[in-house]
């Protein structure tokens, strides 16, 4: 009973996370989407605040609780092209290609923020529960793509992730001086993962790759920050969140034959390193952050390649850089609006490209539009469109632990290719409500 209490509490908060730059999101509800991300230096609402730096809720001075919920959107392809041999083993000079779309549908997105701050206190706490990593794709059996084709026929038929990440921060900012804030938030983290084929499994000979329930694991963490405030429109932050360390998931594993297997796989949150730069100025906010996401050192990650069994070691992701810019314009009297962009870099080479075909969501530009609509002193409604790309689509060849001895490190197919591109959109509603005097 407590275990079916505890997957329908995450349901609630965190039904499907999907992500936008690597598994990260790029920004938590509606206004913090709306700049961007941007938040380390210029905190606009408590959700970006708890997020992206624990000190900046220092500038909160009400009890202030928050809501978010988004509806997202997104539509991956997945290409793939195999070289077409004869009888004898021969390649014939021919080709075989396809293409799936994912057919996963639409995806909610909640957050959940409480700030509790007072006019004069050097203290400020807050509370939060945010959907903040995840990625999930849907690809079907197809016998007119080479890589979803039946595994009795040489593909992997359909292919099927789902990876979802709560996270409960408890946060504390003190402050310093009138200009500077230090802040603390211990995190603890509740992760399902589902993949169908399971390629961290042992393969069959006979049965091939096994499809898995939906495992679970627990994690805790830490974040870290410094906040300044000129006074005079100037603003800078900087905050650190560690690798969030996790238990590993235990998969009970079904393969085609209908025999049955378990195995351990360890996927860890990467730790993140982030700066930003605000400036008000009358009507005008900026804000400016950059983000280092260590995905280098974060095991699940960190790895690549085959195991002795020809099971999957890791993703093999390379560090990224995140770059997010908001701007919001008050002019508007109880109508703030706001534009961000946010851009990232790639963390999948052409290598590796086969080993993360569960894991496509990788957006490399994405641009935002909100607004925020203040009922009065105590109510605010908040809403944004966000429209993310991954660009040019990632890119690289089949690969087989069968042929690492003649095309190492990984065994490349010659002449195949796989690759994936997607696009994302969303709309996001939000609705605060601050305990004023």
């Amino acid at each position: 009973m407590r275990k079916s209490i505890l997957n329908f509490s995450f349901l609630i908060f965190a039904t499907a996370a999907l992500a936008q730059s690597g598994h990260i999101m790029q920004g938590v509800g509606a206004v913090n989407m709306s700049m961007g991300g941007a938040a380390t230096a210029q905190p606009l609402d408590i959700s970006g605040a708890l997020h992206w730096n624990p000190a900046a809720i220092s500038t909160f001075d009400d009890k202030i609780v928050k809501f978010d919920i988004g509806l997202f959107f997104s539509s991956p392809e997945l290409n793939s092209t195999v070289p077409e041999f004869d009888t004898s083993g021969q390649p014939t000079g021919n080709f075989f290609s396809g293409t799936t779309e994912d057919d996963r549908g639409v995806s909610p997105l909640p957050a959940l923020a409480m700030v509790w701050g007072k006019e004069g206190s050097k203290h400020t706490f807050g509370a939060s529960a945010f959907g903040i990593s995840g990625f999930g794709v849907t690809f079907p059996e197809s016998t007119t793509n080479p890589i979803n084709m039946p595994q009795n026929m040489g593909g992997f038929g359909r292919i099927e992730s789902d990876y979802i990440l709560l996270q409960v921060g408890f946060t504390w900012a003190y402050e310093l001086s009138d200009q500077f804030s230090i802040g603390i938030e211990p995190t603890f983290n509740y992760a399902t993962l589902e993949l169908a084929p399971n390629p961290t499994a042992n393969p069959s000979q006979t049965a091939g790759y096994p499809s898995t329930d939906k495992a679970t694991a627990l994690g805790f963490g830490g974040q870290v920050g410094l906040f300044y405030d000129s006074g005079s429109g100037f603003k800078a932050g900087a905050s650190y969140k560690s690798t969030q360390s996790f238990g590993d998931f235990e998969f009970d594993n079904t393969y085609l034959d209908n025999t049955t297997a378990t195995n351990n796989f360890n996927m860890d949150y990467p730790a993140i390193y982030s700066i930003g730069l605000g400036y008000s100025l009358g009507d005008v906010d900026l804000a400016l952050d950059y983000r280092l996401v260590d995905y280098e050192n974060t095991d699940g990650f960190s790895e690549t390649g085959w195991t002795p069994t020809a099971s999957v070691a890791g993703f093999g992701w390379e560090n990224i850089s995140i770059v997010s810019a908001g701007i919001q314009f008050k002019g508007i009297d109880k109508l703030p609006l706001r534009a961000g962009y946010t851009y990232s870099t790639n963390p999948i080479n052409e290598d590796v490209a086969f080993f993360n075909i569960p894991a496509t969501a990788i957006i490399k530009n994405a641009f935002q539009f909100g607004f925020s609509y203040e009922l009065d002193s105590n109510w605010q409604l908040d809403a944004v469109y966000h429209y993310g790309s991954s660009g040019d689509a990632t890119t690289g060849q089949l690969l087989n632990p069968m042929f690492i001895q003649n095309f190492p490190p990984y065994g490349a197919i010659p002449g195949s290719e796989v690759s994936y591109d997607m696009t994302t959109s969303m709309i996001q509603f939000g609705v605060s409500y601050a305990f004023t005097k």
